[in-house]
């Protein structure tokens, strides 16, 4: 049987993506494997937000085409958001590539790809306007969690993002298969989803009739009940309605826990990344949320340096963080993508600029992160057993709180997806520590 190598750069959605290309070339007798010299096709699935992530991509495909040059059996593609966003540009940079595959429907084209004779490269990245088939596989590689896409693309045009680029426009998938996906993994044992979406909670607006998230969030609750855990991310600020923060503290299912990217502090910063509402906006959404689920726990997004950003600016965004109280942030410098306004805003800032402002994002966050972990310690949380986060010869078992939050403890015998409660005794920045409480 030939053997596929599925190598992921990017979000939760290129990770889904990934599983639904390994389920796609499963049913052409394509198994898994992780070594790449013994691979008849590596298929490096690329993200395009920032540049880094683009350049590591780049990185590998320097490798590859060594392994190449001594295998010339070996078939190369790049699917994603880098491959939707350069199309045929790569293939004439790396000339050794054999396809470019982009995002949503054309995924499924992979095996029609495959069956171009060897040496006549193929592209199919047009504007993605569909969605992943409905009856396709997805290999999922955890037994308990799972990515359950509902939605794609984004209609928001930020300034700074190529995502409706390379995504397409907002698009959602109908309720009852999203229904039918999510009471399948719970049949199949699975005790924890993440619904996503480049815009999450804008899921539905499109739909005939439309069906906003909330109602979404209580049919999936209805489907599903207590035996599984629902997250959902990414949400953006403005799509925050009273409906969804009821539907949060009402719905057992529903986790504790929302990723709301705020991206900088600054009202006017956020005008000229067109993010449509002010930072007053943002922590009114964000005291509605807390007064309606007071565990709620808040991660979010920053983005420092961006053009204009003043020293006053930045200290907005670090009044914000403070005034929030966030329990994470993923912070990034600015990473000026080609096609996208930003690129040709004045005042660009230098990079030592961005980096002594990232340095301080990250300080800011360990204290406020290891602050709100602190409160936790002393009481007892529900923790869902994950064995992919335990320590490697600690000893310790592992898993997640409906917060989201990493637990290390001593488990003995438990089992992969088990809940069970645990006394919290000791924080970190990064992760609690506790003691299992046996049941009666």
């Amino acid at each position: 049987m030939p053997k596929l190598k599925v190598v992921t750069f990017g979000c939760q959605a290129n990770e889904l993506d990934s599983a639904r290309i390994a389920g796609i070339l499963a049913r052409e007798g394509y198994t898994l494997t992780e070594d790449e010299a013994e691979a008849d096709l590596v298929i490096l699935n690329g993200c395009s937000i920032r540049e880094k992530a683009e350049q590591k991509l780049f990185s590998r495909l320097g490798t590859l085409q060594a392994l190449k040059a001594e295998n010339p059996r070996l078939r190369l593609g790049v699917a994603g958001c880098l491959a939707q966003r350069e199309g045929e540009t790569l293939l004439r940079r790396f000339p050794y590539l054999d396809f470019v595959v982009g995002n949503g429907e054309h995924l499924a084209e992979i095996p029609q790809l495959l069956s171009i004779a060897p040496g006549r490269p193929a592209v199919a990245a047009s504007e993605p306007v569909g969605l992943f088939p409905e009856d396709a596989d997805i290999h999922r590689h955890s037994r308990i969690r799972a990515w359950v896409g509902i939605m794609e693309g984004c209609d928001n045009f930020c300034t700074f993002c190529v995502v409706p680029f390379t995504r397409g426009r907002e698009r959602s998938r109908y309720p009852d298969d999203i229904l039918h996906e999510v009471v399948r993994l719970r049949g199949a044992g699975y005790r924890e989803i993440t619904l996503l979406g480049q815009t999450v909670n804008s899921y539905g607006k499109k739909l005939d009739p439309p069906v906003p998230f909330a109602e979404l969030l209580r049919r999936i609750n209805v489907a599903v009940g207590p035996a599984m855990r629902v997250r959902f991310t990414t949400s953006y600020p403005p799509d925050v309605t009273p409906a969804l923060a009821e539907a949060m503290a009402a719905l057992p299912s529903v986790c504790e826990h929302i990723h709301l990217p705020v991206q900088t502090g600054s009202t006017r910063t956020l005008a000229h990344m067109k993010r449509t509402y002010t930072r007053e906006d943002y922590l009114e959404k964000v005291a509605m949320l807390r007064a309606a689920v007071p565990d709620l726990a808040i991660t979010t997004d920053i983005i420092v340096g961006f053009p204009g950003e003043t020293d006053v600016d930045f200290a907005e965004t670090l009044s914000l963080m403070e005034e929030v109280g966030f329990d994470g942030c993923f912070a990034f410098k600015f990473s000026p993508r080609s096609g996208t306004p930003a690129v040709d805003l004045p005042d660009q800032a230098p990079e030592p600029v961005k980096a002594a402002r990232l340095s301080r994002v990250l300080e800011l966050q360990r204290a406020l992160s290891l602050q709100r972990n602190r409160a936790v310690v002393g009481r007892v949380v529900e923790v869902l057993v994950d064995r992919g986060l335990s320590k490697r010869d600690s000893g310790l078992a592992a898993g997640r709180t409906r917060q989201n939050k990493i637990v290390h403890f001593q488990g003995g015998e438990l089992e992969e997806g088990q809940l069970v409660n645990v006394e919290i005794t000791e924080a970190t920045s990064h992760h609690l520590k506790g003691v299992l409480i046996a049941s009666s």
